[in-house]
């Protein structure tokens, strides 16, 4: 089958080559058997409990997937089981015999919605392994000693409202986040058989997934990584959280997490977020079927097998025989905090505050304990002179800063209340080039590339001075997204693929769409007006409704309309990094060669396939769309950004935008936030009455202080 769907690949290149629910409430059914306890973890980790001793074990994740497997023989469903450490290495993959291996991504399959045109959207040969695989990560990702959230959590918070299904309020917290930790990344750190396991964060073969069936797996009160189960061969999300969903996927994961279970105090489902209920899991312990679990040994190569994925898990171990159909072997996760999970503790003669004590910072680190991403000077030449480009000394006042800050704020979604906001920060120039990358203790891992592309995409949006490549140029130059139609059937070669005859979206259509629609008609452009663009205020543009929330609202600039928007198909976000995703669903196929380290300027399947054409350097990671990020200015110069992701947006917000504060003080050279005439928020949008918004900082965000509105005059 897997030879089929590669011939079909390459020939489709030649072709081209040739031619241009039901039930009662959630909440009560969750109150059910909920002191059927699944983990002995202890409940009051805050950040302290990862080891060197903590880690996922072979037998752990045999164990794991024995338990996995039960449940889903059970149910009569044939499953794809993934299991990953926290920092994304891929520990198992294993197939049961007669599972669906293609998988169709749709937000509308088994809802009363219109179907949604373009995007990823039907798109039907997606690897089952690939969609195990980012079920996995992402609950890895999104978890933490402070708060356990699944990818059910994801769908919750990533949709065009929030809650899912309530119109006319605003959009989930986490609006845009699926496109991020993608396989195309510059961040995200690649397999290597040869180092198992090894320096992370991994990237992620789909991003972050919101389809139910990826849970956190929990050792001692700390995670240490997580499963991912694919059962029904759709990949998709709730889009109503007001039924309550026995859902196979999420059935199948639940019983792998016997006795390693998130602790009950720290589930998504104890934690508010803007004063709504996370979602954690709709089933319980009860729910579970199944009784006994073979061995490992009993089910490998009979109830089904390990089976390799390329790029993320060949299934052996240095010294072993090559023959890798018999001796594929489930690998060891490493544990974090050590220097081969890639985040070890920093140097605290480095990040310290102005009293001179450590500030309990982390770093990313390479194979060899090596710092990734030391504090250094920028490489670009902002207004085209070399006095104005941020400084190594300022890059680590302004990093030093961002974690103090984050080191006394109160998390808005981590247990228990009171507990310290754990962060990601990262500083790059004005051309994207990262200038230093830290971190707080326990911070969640998604947070890391997901800072660096806030960062970035402030950078990106915002101006005045001189640049050398305006945005306009560089976005109107990208070649397009080229949408996949779906396959009538994907293994019937007679069928061939084919492209979408619409829509067609080019680039140039978000740049002029964007100019018409704020009313500055050369934003963007070389010479053109400029304003600074947070993430929060660029956000606000790539929302299907604006302002917002309101159905009637029109769909902002950078965002689609209806009927070709779905959170598989969000805008200018989604078409920047559509070809790269393609083209790694090919990789893992073995029908082309690996995506490479920028998500822009992939062909595509084009007349040229899969070749890279003026790529845009500073959105190597692509872009996000939520908030927590401001452009730094020295003067009214901008010089570079600053991204936060972590504990609440309005608090990544508040970090990001103080931290420049704090440093502008420190330093007394000009360097500063964005002059507050320049800012987004002063923009006067035709026909709306409703302004851009810049920050958004708590109103009290302290911890053991009443201190309010921190951020009113700066």
């Amino acid at each position: 089958m897997k030879n089929n769907i590669i011939y079909l690949f390459l020939g489709f290149i030649a072709l081209l080559q040739g031619c241009g629910a039901e039930g009662g409430s959630k909440s009560e059914q969750l109150a059910v058997d909920q002191t059927q306890v699944l983990s002995e973890s202890p409940a009051g980790c805050i950040g302290d409990c990862a080891s060197g001793n903590l880690f996922l074990t072979v037998s752990d994740i045999e164990l794991i997937i024995s338990q996995a497997v039960a449940e889903a023989q059970a149910r009569n469903l044939k499953a794809t089981i993934a299991i990953s450490d926290r920092v994304g290495n891929v520990l198992a993959v294993f197939r049961m015999t007669g599972a669906d291996e293609f998988i169709t991504i749709s937000s509308t399959a088994n809802t009363l919605l219109d179907d949604v045109s373009g995007g990823l959207e039907n798109v039907n040969i997606i690897p089952d392994t690939m969609v195990a695989i980012s079920k996995a990560i992402t609950g890895a990702y999104l978890s933490t000693e402070g708060n356990a959230f699944s990818t059910r959590t994801a769908s919750q918070i990533i949709q065009e409202n929030f809650n899912p299904g309530e119109d006319n309020t605003p959009s989930g917290p986490l609006f845009g986040v699926q496109f991020s930790q993608l396989a195309c990344s510059d961040f995200s750190l690649r397999f290597n058989p040869l180092s198992l396991p090894s320096a992370g964060p991994r990237r992620s073969p789909l991003g972050l997934s919101a389809d139910p069936g990826g849970l956190p797996l929990y050792k001692a009160g700390t995670p240490v990584g997580a499963i991912g189960v694919i059962t029904d061969g759709l990949y998709g999300l709730d889009k109503d959280i007001n039924g309550f969903d026995l859902d196979n996927d999420e059935l199948v994961a639940l019983a792998g997490t016997y006795g390693f279970a998130a602790p009950l105090n720290r589930r998504g489902d104890v934690i508010t977020i803007v004063g709504k209920t996370a979602r954690f899991i709709d089933a319980v312990v009860s729910d579970i079927i199944s009784t006994d679990a073979m061995s490992f040994s009993e089910i490998n190569n009979n109830v089904g097998a390990l089976v390799a994925v390329a790029g993320y898990y060949d299934g052996k171990q240095q010294g072993l025989s090559a023959d890798r159909n018999i001796h594929r072997v489930v690998l060891p996760g490493t544990a974090f905090g050590q220097p081969s999970s890639g985040i070890v503790p920093a140097d605290p003669s480095i990040f310290k505050n102005q009293a001179g004590e450590s500030l309990d910072a982390f770093i990313f680190v390479d194979d060899n304990n090596n710092n990734r991403f030391p504090a250094r000077t920028a490489l670009d030449t902002p207004n085209a002179e070399l006095i104005n480009r941020l400084t190594q000394p300022e890059v680590q006042e302004i990093l030093n800063q961002a974690i103090s800050i984050a080191n006394k704020t109160r998390a808005q979604i981590r247990q228990p209340n009171g507990s310290q906001a754990r962060v990601s920060i990262s500083i790059v120039d004005t051309q994207g080039n990262i200038l230093a990358m830290g971190r707080t203790r326990d911070a969640a891992i998604f947070g890391s590339d997901v800072s660096l592309q806030k960062a970035r995409t402030a950078v990106f949006f915002s101006g005045t001075g001189k640049r050398e490549n305006a945005p306009a140029d560089l976005l109107n130059n990208l070649p397009p997204p080229l949408y996949l139609a779906a396959l009538a059937e994907p293994v019937n070669l007679s069928n061939g693929l084919d492209l979408l005859p619409s829509p067609k979206p080019k680039f140039s259509d978000y740049v002029n769409a964007l100019q018409l629609f704020i009313g500055v008609p050369d934003a963007l452009e070389k010479e053109g007006s400029y304003a600074a663009f947070s993430d929060r205020a660029g956000g606000n543009l790539s929302r299907p409704n604006f302002p917002d929330g309101p159905v009637k609202g029109p769909h902002g600039p950078l965002s689609k309309p209806k009927g070709e928007w779905s959170v598989f198909s969000v805008g200018l976000q989604s078409d920047l990094v559509y070809n790269a995703l393609i083209q790694h669903v090919a990789f893992v196929l073995g029908a082309a060669p690996d995506v490479g380290q920028n998500c822009t300027g992939n062909t595509g399947l084009s007349n040229s396939p899969f070749s890279k054409q003026n790529t845009i350097k500073g959105l190597a990671n692509g872009i996000q769309i939520f908030p927590g990020s401001v452009p730094i200015y020295r003067g009214d110069i901008l010089i570079g950004g600053i991204g936060v992701s972590g504990d609440g947006v309005d608090q990544d917000d508040m970090i990001s935008f103080l931290a420049v504060h704090q440093a502008s003080l420190v330093l007394n050279n000009g360097l500063q936030n964005a002059p507050s005439d320049i800012r987004a928020d002063k923009i006067d949008i035709p026909g709306q009455d409703t302004r851009l918004r810049y920050v958004n900082c708590p109103q009290a965000p302290f911890i053991n202080t009443d201190k309010s509105e921190v951020c009113n005059g700066l």
